[in-house]
């Protein structure tokens, strides 16, 4: 199987010494102290943490045989019914903030019937983060869609932004006026990343077999998933998202008119090597489009895991002696503060990191990345760029997409059978910085 954030990196040995790398990598700043009422929190999607979440289109393609999907996500974290516990640990670890999402398909079951229950269990979710001092930042669309929905085209088919907002306005008419900050979409642009990355032309054909198999059992002309697709699927996908994005921008701020609203989108710390170097004409096919877009929205997330190398000819391998993620990707402290810059610089909107952390079993690889990482972040902070805040990728191990569980992203771990939450030593190494606001 291959890992959609690792894709994006090519490969190389392991490095011997994890910690002492990051180190070096990270550069010391003049001021060490954030700003005030900066967000220190960590982030969740509903569909990797909730568990059987029936109604949804991912979990049908889940289910397909062939498809691409690694394993089925079945209970996840089980967090649908133990969010409370999620939120405890998130507030036991010292964080200020928790980024979740709320889920369309739950909410909306079926087209034109919305669930009055489940939109009062998400905003039950954020009266508990207001109860427990964290600050909610909601996110509206994190990958999934109600299987209706996607099998009716999904975001190619021409009323899906209309969708989409009315679906948003009820849920911004439920909550909003107690949410921090409202995101539309979650990584609109990531399919646009791996077009870019040396992605084997298998991966794209089983997805699209998953997608048609998905089609055919259904009796539909045309299945379409925001984060599985065909490459012949790409600009029907893009063009609808973001109308959508649009368009749910729009009915959100109707219901809650002071909310701030925005968009995350995958980042890398994108670095030009020799002459001619094709970094801007992939950093315009990446983020082009959604960066033009962000320019009107209130604050724009940057999710970013890795740096890309590019040279005249494409992407460069990483160096041969840097740290390595589980799947042997690039393990970069100052591409976090790399892709800020750059977001800021293209949008002069304010930057929420909604997401950074790495994929591994090895938890002191996280533990030394949090601070380096930080402290790059604190340089750019000093430099003007604004940030509002920093959401770590993922509170807890999750169900990671096509790759199922093996990828282990969470500050805590947990129990398969009883769903014990377990913080790493990373979460109090995240959590000493937040609590003093400095690294």
């Amino acid at each position: 199987m291959i890992d959609r954030r690792s894709l994006l990196a090519g490969a190389a040995a392991l490095g011997a010494s994890a910690a002492p790398a990051l180190a070096r990598a990270a550069r010391a700043t003049a001021s060490p102290e954030f700003p005030k009422g900066f967000l220190w929190g960590a982030s969740t999607a509903p569909h990797q943490i909730e568990g059987n979440n029936t109604a949804s289109d991912l979990w049908y393609l889940e289910h397909q045989q062939p498809t691409v999907f690694k394993e089925p996500s079945g209970d996840a974290a089980n967090s649908f019914l133990l969010w409370e516990q999620d939120l405890d640990l998130a507030r036991g670890i010292g964080l200020n903030a928790y980024r979740f999402g709320v889920e369309w398909a739950r909410i909306e079951p079926a087209k034109g019937q919305f669930s009055q229950a489940m939109i009062d269990h998400y905003a039950r979710i954020v009266d508990g983060c207001r109860a427990r001092a964290l600050t909610p930042v909601v996110t509206f669309s994190h990958f999934s869609a109600p299987l209706w929905f996607s099998a009716q085209g999904g975001w190619s088919n021409p009323e899906s932004a209309d969708l989409f907002a009315r679906y948003a306005e009820k849920v911004a008419r439920a909550i909003g006026d107690r949410i921090h900050a409202a995101i539309t979409f979650n990584e609109p642009n990531i399919m646009l990343l791996l077009q870019n990355a040396n992605v084997p032309a298998e991966l794209w054909k089983i997805e699209k077999l998953t997608l048609e198999t998905a089609a055919k059992r259904l009796g539909v002309p045309r299945f379409l998933s925001a984060n599985v697709a065909g490459l012949d699927d790409l600009p029907d996908l893009q063009k609808g998202l973001l109308a959508a994005h649009k368009a749910g921008r729009a009915a959100i701020k109707a219901a809650a008119p002071h909310l701030p609203v925005g968009l995350s989108l995958a980042m890398m710390d994108d670095q030009a090597v020799g002459r001619n170097s094709l970094r801007d004409a992939r950093r315009q096919q990446m983020y082009g489009a959604w960066l033009d877009v962000a320019k009107g929205d209130e604050f724009l997330g940057v999710q970013n895991y890795e740096r890309a190398l590019w040279g005249p000819q494409g992407r460069l391998p990483a160096p041969a002696d840097a740290v390595r993620n589980w799947s042997g990707s690039e393990v970069y402290a100052p591409s976090l503060a790399g892709a800020v810059r750059y977001a800021h610089q293209a949008t002069g909107v304010p930057i929420l990191v909604s997401e950074h952390g790495v994929g591994t079993d090895d938890d002191t690889v996280r533990a030394a990345l949090i601070p380096a990482a930080l402290r790059d972040l604190n340089h750019a902070i000093d430099d003007g760029v604004p940030v509002m805040g920093y959401c770590h990728w993922s509170l807890i191990d999750n169900f990671e997409w096509v790759f199922g569980y093996k990828p282990k992203f969470g500050l805590a771990s947990y129990d398969p059978v009883t769903f014990a939450r377990t913080p790493k030593p990373s979460a109090a190494v995240l959590g000493s910085i937040a609590r003093a606001n400095r690294v």
